[in-house]
């Protein structure tokens, strides 16, 4: 049997969705990083802040969102899964 894959859950936090401006904001929390994130689907561009850690999230993140925006509603948490370990 091999050695099994870092992962570390991510939680996503969908706050507010605008279908109208095209836009989702929420928040994420994975190990002892908390981010906050604006996600302008119609122009399929992402924003994350603070820029501590941003680059272990971004990809992931935008991954997710792309395959899941439709389907994610506002005051929802959903879970994330990292393929490392923070």
């Amino acid at each position: 049997m091999g050695a099994s894959l870092p992962e570390t859950v991510a939680h996503v936090r969908v706050t507010s969705l605008s279908w109208h401006q095209g836009l989702m904001c929420g928040d994420v929390q994975a190990g002892n990083y908390h981010w906050e994130f604006q996600w302008q689907f119609r122009r399929g561009k992402l924003r994350v802040w603070p820029s501590l850690g941003r680059a272990l999230i971004y990809e992931p993140l935008g991954r997710f969102l792309e395959r899941s925006d439709y389907q994610l509603e506002p005051g929802s948490d959903y879970e994330l899964r990292l393929r490392s370990q923070l």
